[in-house]
């Protein structure tokens, strides 16, 4: 059986492993321009037409202006470098214009899908109105189509919506990461029109591990880990089509960004489109705990596996 078409086409490629030596399951660093040329070259032929990236991805963006030819049409959706701000101004705003230009330019350009703020706190802040507005200046211009957010939980959601017109959030969804479908925010957004791109579907590679090659600081979850994988062999799939199939299950999330780094990586994804996993009990899987769901609070010595966030 083929993969489903409308599987294919809502998928999104992740690029930052194209500027950064990125992930917990990557030994091999950042991304050779020619193995980046061969990803992007498989994905435009397969139907996968969003492309996600950020100024704070070191040289993705760059990187991409230099591999993608005039006949890729693809969506891309770059992200703001980070204020962390306790207030910010009119000043911050013209920035934010001024860093979105330049990443036009490296990304060569006229315009973009979309453009996120990567810290969705920067909104939050006494005068996040004024990154809003520039945003907003920047799709009356015709020069972005969509703006948003990138997002770790619920509550920042909750708050943002509450406060500002956005058209699209990039937010955490995986098999052990399941707290916005419970706390009910994939519908909420969905109510609202906002597009939804999940984004670590595999955990930066931890869900396909080996648990016991994990870092120490995953000793909690490594039993529940252990148990997936028994699950996966009894099932006779692979973690990485059950993870897979898990998050395109959620007919909310309209693309899921996945991290590539290799081009035998992305044609392994596109062969387990054929492998369907049917009326699983997903829910088992569920995990809480903020230090394993979000990267950016993992705690990892420096003989262990390094990821960043």
């Amino acid at each position: 059986m083929e993969p489903k078409a409308d599987s294919i086409s809502r998928l999104g490629l992740g690029t930052v492993q194209f500027g950064l030596d990125y992930g917990i399951s990557n030994p091999e660093g950042q991304t050779p321009p020619e193995e980046a040329a061969k990803i992007l070259e498989l994905a435009w032929r397969e139907g996968i037409r969003v492309i996600d990236t950020a100024a704070l991805y070191g040289e993705s963006e760059k990187a991409l202006g230099t591999i993608i030819r005039n006949e890729w049409d693809f969506r891309i959706v770059t992200k703001t470098e980070s204020f962390k701000k306790t207030a910010l101004t009119s000043a911050d705003g013209n920035r934010l214009k001024e860093l979105f230009y330049t990443s036009l330019g490296k990304l060569r350009q006229d315009n973009l899908y979309g453009l996120l703020l990567h810290h969705a706190d920067d909104l939050l802040v006494p005068g996040g109105e004024f990154l809003h507005l520039a945003m907003q200046e920047l799709k009356e211009k015709g020069l972005v189509r969509k703006i948003g957010v990138s997002v770790y939980s619920g509550e920042q959601i909750d708050r943002i919506l509450e406060k500002f017109e956005i058209d699209l959030v990039q937010l955490p969804l995986n098999i052990l990461d399941q707290r916005l479908i419970k706390g009910g925010h994939l519908q909420r957004l969905r109510e609202k029109g906002v597009e939804i791109h999940a984004r670590s579907t595999f955990l930066q590679g931890a869900l396909l591990m080996n648990p016991e090659e994990l870092p120490s600081h995953f000793d909690s979850v490594r039993e529940l880990l252990r148990q997936f994988q028994v699950y996966c062999r009894q099932i006779e799939k692979k973690p990485l089509a059950v993870c897979l199939n898990f998050v395109l299950a959620q007919r909310e999330i309209d693309h899921v960004i996945l991290g590539i780094c290799r081009r035998e990586h992305l044609e392994e994804i596109l062969a387990s489109l054929k492998s369907i996993v049917p009326g699983q009990d997903y829910g088992r899987w569920a995990w809480t705990e903020e230090k394993i769901l979000n990267p950016a609070q993992w705690r990892i010595a420096a003989h262990e596996p390094q990821s960043r966030d």
